[in-house]
C-alpha cells in the first residue's frame, strides 16, 4: 500500500494515453475450492525444501515462460495470457460520479443471476478528488465528508461486461486493504490512525483507523458503521477462518505485530469481540534485521494475548501489545486465508529487508497454531517489496509489488509451493500494483493499478505451469 510514512504516491503526472483491451482467452481451467487448499496440500505431502530461494533469483524457474511486451504498454504477461481493462480513473459512474483515483485492495464476490462484484478500496486522504459529492459517509473534515471509501463494480460473471460501478462507502480515511467474510461483504480498513487535531490538518471531526463492513451487494452508499472492537491501528488487511469465525489483521507498521479478533456472535462482528495479538514463545522478533533470528521452514508454536484499550487514542496498541509479550512484524500487509493455512506478507522484513511471507496454520482446538517464514527475498529480482498477495488456480502465491524507489518496476510475482519465485506480469506504469484476487470460477486474477486508477482482469492457461 501507500508508504507507512504518508509520501506521496509516485504516480504520473502526466496523464497516460488511451489503453487497448488485450485479447481474451477461451481455453480455461476450473477453479479449484478453496484457493489455499492446493497451496496446503502440496506443503503436505513433503514439497517443502529449499523454500528460502537462493541468490540465482527467478532465473532457474521455468514458470510460465517469459513475459511479452504489451502493445498496449501497460502489463506484460506470459505468452498465452492477456488483460481486460475494466475501469479507469476519472470515467462516469452510475451514479452520477467518476472512479476515484487510488485503488487498493479489493475483493471478489457472487453475486448470483450471472453477476460478479468488485469491492474496490481507494487509499484517499483529505484533499485528495473524490469523484464527486459524498452524499453521507463516516467522518468529516471542516464539515466536508472525507474521500476515501470503496466503489462497486458489478460485471457479467461472462462476459465480463461492467453493468455497473458507484460508490459504496464514503467520509473514511486511507483505505488500504481487507478480506472478504463467507457473507459476501468486504471488510475495509483504514491505514490512517488520524483524529482531530492529528496528521492531514485540523478539522476532522472523530478519530480514523477502524475497520468497516461493506456488502458486496449494496445498490449504493451504505451506513458506515466502525467496527471499533476490531481496533483502532494503521490496519491494512483481514482474513476470515470459516471454521472459527475469527478475523485475523495485519498492521502496516515496521513495528507491527499480527491480530486476532474473535466475534462474540459469529457472522456478526459489530456485535464486538476480543482482539488479541500473536506471541511466539522465545522468539519476540520475526524481521531478521539485525540478525537471522527466525529460521525458514522451522515451524514455531503460537499463542495469542488479550488486548484492552483496543480504541488506542494514542495509537500505542502495537507497542503495548509488544510490551505484553507479542511478536514484531515488519509491516504486515497482504493476507490470504486457504482452506487450513494462512499467508502473510511483511513488505520490509528479512535480512535484505526486502519482504517476507509467513504461512500461518491455526490449530483450531485440534493442536497448536503453528507459524513458519515460508519465504524470505534475498535479491530484488525475486521479490522486492510485496503487498497484497493471493493464491492461484495451481496453487501458487501471486503477489503484488510496491517498491520504494523512485524510479519503480513494479511486477505481479509468483511463489511456488516449495518458494521458488517466478515472475508473472511487469507494470509499466509508474505506480504499485495491488488489490489481487481471483473471480469465484478461477478464470480471471482481478488486480489493480494504483494511480492513475485502473482495474484489470487477467486470464490465461493457469494450469500451464511449466515445472
Amino acid at each position: 500500500m501507500a508508504r507507512a510514512t504518508d509520501s506521496p504516491s509516485r504516480s504520473q503526472e502526466d496523464p497516460m494515453p488511451p489503453i487497448q483491451t488485450a485479447p481474451i482467452q477461451t481455453d480455461r481451467r476450473k477453479f479449484l475450492v478453496g484457493t489455499g487448499a492446493a497451496f496446503g496440500a502440496l506443503l503436505a505431502s513433503g514439497c517443502t525444501t529449499n523454500r528460502m530461494v537462493t541468490a540465482a533469483g527467478t532465473a532457474s524457474v521455468p514458470a510460465y515462460g517469459p513475459l511479452q511486451p504489451d502493445p498496449a504498454g501497460m502489463l506484460d504477461l506470459p505468452s498465452g495470457f492477456s488483460y481486460r481493462l475494466l475501469s479507469s480513473l476519472g470515467e462516469a459512474m452510475s451514479d452520477g460520479g467518476t472512479v476515484p483515483d487510488k485503488a487498493d485492495g479489493m475483493g471478489c464476490f457472487d453475486l448470483g443471476n450471472g453477476e460478479i462484484a468488485l469491492v474496490r478500496n481507494h487509499e484517499l486522504v483529505p484533499g485528495d478528488g473524490a469523484g464527486g459529492p459524498i452524499a453521507r459517509g463516516f467522518g468529516t473534515r471542516n464539515g466536508e465528508i472525507v474521500p476515501g471509501g470503496t466503489t462497486n463494480i458489478v460485471l457479467d460473471a461472462n462476459t465480463l461486461e461492467v453493468k455497473r460501478q458507484f460508490r459504496t462507502l464514503g467520509g473514511t480515511i486511507r483505505n488500504c486493504s481487507g478480506g472478504v467474510t463467507p457473507w459476501n461483504t468486504w471488510l475495509t480498513c483504514e491505514e490512517s490512525p488520524t483524529g482531530p487535531g492529528q496528521r492531514y490538518g485540523e478539522g476532522l471531526a472523530q478519530n480514523h483507523g477502524w475497520v468497516f463492513e461493506v456488502p458486496a451487494n449494496a445498490s449504493g452508499l451504505v451506513d458506515p458503521v466502525a467496527l471499533t472492537a476490531m481496533g483502532r491501528f494503521n490496519h491494512e488487511a483481514a482474513c476470515f477462518d470459516p471454521e472459527t469465525g475469527m478475523v485475523y489483521m495485519t498492521e502496516d507498521r515496521d513495528d507491527g505485530v499480527l491480530y486476532r479478533f474473535i466475534p462474540k456472535e459469529r457472522g456478526n462482528l459489530p456485535a464486538g469481540g476480543r482482539l488479541q495479538a500473536m506471541v511466539i514463545d522465545g522468539l519476540a522478533d520475526t524481521r531478521n534485521w539485525d540478525a537471522p533470528g527466525m529460521q525458514v521452514q522451522k515451524l514455531y508454536e503460537a499463542r495469542w494475548i488479550d488486548l484492552d484499550d483496543v480504541d488506542a487514542p494514542l495509537d500505542d496498541l502495537r507497542i503495548r501489545a509488544v510490551a505484553k509479550g507479542a511478536a514484531l512484524v515488519a509491516r504486515g500487509e497482504g493476507i490470504h486465508m486457504g482452506t487450513d493455512d494462512l499467508f502473510v506478507c511483511s513488505t520490509s522484513g528479512g535480512q535484505k529487508g526486502l519482504g517476507q511471507i509467513f504461512r500461518f496454520v491455526p490449530g483450531r482446538g485440534r493442536g497448536p497454531d503453528t507459524v513458519e517464514l515460508f519465504f524470505e527475498s534475498e535479491s530484488e529480482d525475486q521479490f522486492n517489496f510485496g503487498d497484497n498477495l493471493t493464491v492461484s488456480p495451481n496453487g501458487h502465491l501471486i503477489v503484488c509489488e510496491d517498491q520504494y524507489t523512485d524510479v519503480v518496476d513494479n511486477h505481479l510475482r509468483g511463489i511456488t509451493p516449495d518458494g521458488r519465485a517466478y515472475d508473472f506480469g511487469r507494470l509499466t506504469m509508474q505506480t504499485e500494483l495491488a488489490g489481487a484476487c481471483f473471480s469465484p470460477d478461477g478464470k480471471w486474477l482481478f488486480v489493480n493499478a494504483y494511480s492513475p486508477t485502473r482495474t484489470v482482469a487477467i486470464t490465461g492457461p493457469w494450469d500451464r505451469f511449466m515445472t
